[in-house]
């Protein structure tokens, strides 16, 4: 069964702020090579830290953090940034 890729109000709103190109590149990222996998963390690598799982996504410069979900088999996008920033909150 493939999983699913769904975006945080916070993560889309993030996307809106990128040029096109970026939003276009994360965007078929996600939907080709997530939404088609068996196993979503194996294009992933886990962030360590906090009681909750997170996952980062690399395109480019710019990075998608995600929460997985092996009940609902969806991968929850909540953060879309920059390197440079992806990691604050």
């Amino acid at each position: 069964m493939a999983w699913s890729v769904s975006y945080d109000p916070r993560a889309l709103k993030e996307l809106e702020k990128l040029d096109r190109i970026a939003q276009k590149r994360i965007v078929n990222f996600l939907r080709d090579r997530i939404e088609g996998r068996r196993n979503p963390r194996e294009l992933g690598k886990a962030l360590t830290g906090g009681e909750i799982r997170l996952w980062r996504y690399r395109v480019g410069d710019y990075r998608m953090i995600g929460q997985i979900s092996d009940a609902s088999q969806m991968v929850l996008i909540l953060r879309i940034a920059h390197r440079k920033e992806a990691y604050r909150y």
